[in-house]
């Protein structure tokens, strides 16, 4: 692709960003669909956030992924922030409208779409969420207007209790919050039809570890986890070889992205070139399956 004077600009900003994948998949799909745009990664340390966003708006940058340590940071230096983005108090997307600079939090709508994708409908069903941080609570405020019931658990057990009663006055909905204990986890996790890992448990280097031990796990339970390196986390081998359903964090990511794409563009975003961009790169840093 040419780049031109008309060529549009998106990033993705962070510290550290050499890892990010966004480039790779949002730039497939601009390929694919024949736009004039480009996407690029800036690494922005935390003292020149507020310039960044500056320069988004004076440049012209059409729109922003935000990554680490930026997502909570930013909020303060936008015009207007949605209402996922509002509860969760951190946005991971920023669309330019013409100068005014609107914030997004696509984490739980990635979440919910990654679900539905892959045939689980909330609607009727029971959900145990594993963390309370930024994505547990992104993917809680999204799960709680779809599901029938949700079980969140933290380590840090207030927090998961403050985050379920600020989920059911908003919602009146039933959500319960308490420990991540072993003896609180083998009880919730008999009684639900899906159970979501969205802590960093499991993440390269320590792809052996696992919250949930395989004894708990049945083949009747769908099983999710955020993490994606490596693709296939201790959690979703044991899962799997107890005959239960599996979802991978690259569906999270792809369907998060996608999202992004969508709030940028107002049309479709071609996901399954962009699942097969992250794919392939994340197998080509030998991030696949059993790593």
């Amino acid at each position: 692709m040419e780049v031109s004077g008309k060529t549009k600009v998106f990033c993705v900003i962070g510290n550290p960003i050499e890892h990010s994948l966004s480039p790779i998949m949002h730039n497939a799909a601009f390929r694919h669909l024949n736009i004039d745009a480009v996407y690029v990664a800036f690494k922005v340390e935390e003292e020149a956030l507020e310039d960044a966003v500056m320069g988004m708006r004076s440049l012209g940058i059409c729109g922003m992924n935000v990554t680490m340590p930026h997502k909570t940071a930013i909020v303060k230096y936008l015009d207007e922030t949605d209402p996922a983005a509002k509860f969760v108090g951190a946005v991971n997307t920023v669309l330019n409208a013409d100068g005014k600079l609107v914030g997004f939090n696509t984490d739980g709508v990635g979440a919910l779409r990654a679900l539905e994708e892959n045939h689980v409908k909330p609607r009727g069903k029971k959900f145990l969420l594993l963390g309370a941080g930024g994505a547990g609570r992104a993917i809680a405020f999204q799960l709680t207007q779809e599901a029938d019931e949700l079980i969140i658990l933290n380590r840090d057990a207030n927090k998961a209790r403050v985050l379920a009663d600020a989920l059911r006055k908003r919602f009146n909905k039933k959500v319960i919050g308490e420990s991540l204990s072993y003896n609180v986890l083998k009880e919730w996790i008999k009684n639900v039809d899906v159970l979501i890992n969205a802590t960093s448990v499991g993440m390269h280097p320590n792809q052996n570890e696992t919250l949930v031990e395989k004894s708990l796990l049945r083949p009747e339970l769908t099983v999710m986890d955020i993490v994606y390196d490596p693709i296939e986390t201790k959690l979703l081998k044991d899962a799997k070889s107890v005959g239960a359903k599996v979802i991978y964090g690259t569906e999270m990511l792809v369907f998060q992205g996608a999202a992004s794409f969508e709030i940028w563009f107002d049309r479709p975003a071609p996901v399954n070139v962009m699942r097969e961009s992250i794919m392939e790169r994340l197998q080509a840093r030998g991030l696949g399956f059993g790593r």
